[in-house]
């Protein structure tokens, strides 16, 4: 894939930016398969769908992540935020409470 500033027209820019959201969902579709397995291991560990430490960690993983990338921090916690709250969701749907 291009860097974007080797792109020399919006087509090629577009194009560049199509492959990457492509590799975004796949990266996201392998993050899930490992939701998906937590699902089957947190029961047998005691664990519920929402660990609150966790999720703070997660977060602020992120937005560290995010500001050594030059990525805006708040913007990549609002993703997560929303990731983990469906990914959470998604738990729960399966695991119950002890």
């Amino acid at each position: 894939m291009r860097a974007a500033q080797d792109c020399h027209s919006m087509r090629e820019l577009r194009v560049a930016i199509d492959a990457l959201d492509a590799e975004l969902v796949a990266l996201l579709a392998k993050r899930m398969g490992y939701i998906d397995r937590a699902v089957e291991l947190k029961p047998a560990e005691g664990l519920p769908a929402r660990i609150p430490a966790r999720v703070d960690a997660v977060i602020e993983n992120v937005r560290r992540e995010a500001a050594g990338r030059g990525l805006d921090p708040e913007l990549a916690a609002a993703l997560w935020t929303q990731l983990i709250d469906w990914s959470i969701a998604r738990e729960a749907q399966t695991i119950t409470p002890e």
